[in-house]
């Protein structure tokens, strides 16, 4: 019994180092530099884990690893979850058929796509191509954290991921307008909220990249953006089923879908649903925001924690040149969809 509560108690000391880090993180992520950046606590997180991970991870007890561990998965999950509490069905609906069916194709092409080139001409580890793809169609950081567990990526593939969102979602934070201010995007206000909202990778980075637009282009930026959090939902559970046919066509069976349902994903979508009904103030709404973001940000600094450089050089160069062809994609061909779609 004495070993069992010492033992909880090891693990509680690694999730408050954790919480220590994630407290900073969020400090630096609001100075003026950095929030101009756009970078939220989360790309803040899995960068200060990393580096404490590769440099300092030695002289904390090996027993705390347990805690480190309890953020990075059981955290993760709790926080996908609460995640629900950023979207409304009433926001989706805002935006039309053309809206929903523009994020849905998006996320769709992107997913395919990125999970072909990676594995069949960058020949790369399917769990990295499928990370390095939900980060650029899905909603960035978040997408990549909520996909882990599905596909059962190793951290310093997550790590990988996330740092591909860092560079090209920030290239088109500043790309995207300069371009607009060129003329090159001739398009309504409501296109060009939309085409941002469906194309730019991070919330916090569609939200700076559509500050430079009309205030109604930049609502459509905000909500099509979120309309592409919600698919996150599909997409886990359809990533989570090939991922089981994979590994059971190899041992000779079948895949079975109810057998990888993440139900975290389950009550993320309930959660959403819930929130549709504004059934709870707007203040607590606002402070389940800050707490879920909070605990997003212990499971990247739990996740950099677990990622040594040695490893991430053993993906090299691929998840960048997949996340760059991917970014290409995504400017160019979101641009001719949302014409298509005649929006």
């Amino acid at each position: 019994m004495f070993a069992a509560t010492a033992q909880r108690g090891h693990t509680l000391n690694g999730i408050l180092l954790v919480a220590l880090f994630a407290i900073a993180a969020h400090t630096i992520s609001q100075t003026g530099l950095i929030s101009g950046l756009g970078l939220s606590p989360l790309i803040i997180g899995i960068l200060m884990g990393a580096i404490y991970g590769n440099t300092l991870h030695q002289h904390i007890p090996i027993e705390w690893h347990a805690g480190i561990h309890f953020s990075a998965r059981r955290i993760l999950r709790v926080a996908i979850v609460l995640y629900g509490f950023s979207i409304t069905v009433q926001e989706i609906a805002s935006i039309g058929w053309q809206g929903i069916v523009l994020a849905a194709a998006v996320v769709a092409a992107i997913l395919t796509v990125g999970f072909y080139i990676g594995t069949k001409w960058l020949k790369m580890e399917p769990e990295t191509a499928l990370l390095t793809s939900a980060g650029s169609g899905i909603c960035g950081a978040a997408a990549v954290l909520a996909m882990e567990p599905v596909t059962k990526a190793q951290s310093h593939q997550t790590a990988v991921a996330v740092a591909t969102v860092v560079v090209f979602g920030t290239l088109a934070m500043f790309l995207y307008p300069l371009l607009d201010g060129m003329h090159f995007f001739q398009l309504s206000a409501e296109a060009k909220g939309l085409y941002f909202g469906s194309t730019i990778h991070e919330v916090a980075q569609v939200v700076g990249a559509s500050s430079a637009l009309s205030a109604q282009a930049q609502e459509y930026a905000v909500i099509e953006k979120m309309t592409r959090v919600l698919m996150i939902v599909p997409a886990i559970l359809v990533v989570g089923w090939f991922m089981a046919r994979r590994v059971s066509s190899s041992e000779a069976g079948k895949g079975s879908l109810t057998a990888s349902i993440p139900w975290f994903a389950v009550g993320f979508l309930a959660v959403a649903a819930f929130n549709s009904f504004d059934l709870l103030p707007q203040e607590m709404v606002a402070s389940i925001h800050q707490i879920d973001t909070f605990l997003l940000t212990m499971a990247m600094v739990a996740l950099g924690m677990e990622t040594q450089v040695n490893k991430m050089k053993q993906v090299g160069s691929s998840a960048f040149i997949l996340a760059g062809i991917l970014f290409l994609i995504l400017m160019v061909g979101g641009y001719f969809l949302v014409k298509l779609l005649g929006i």
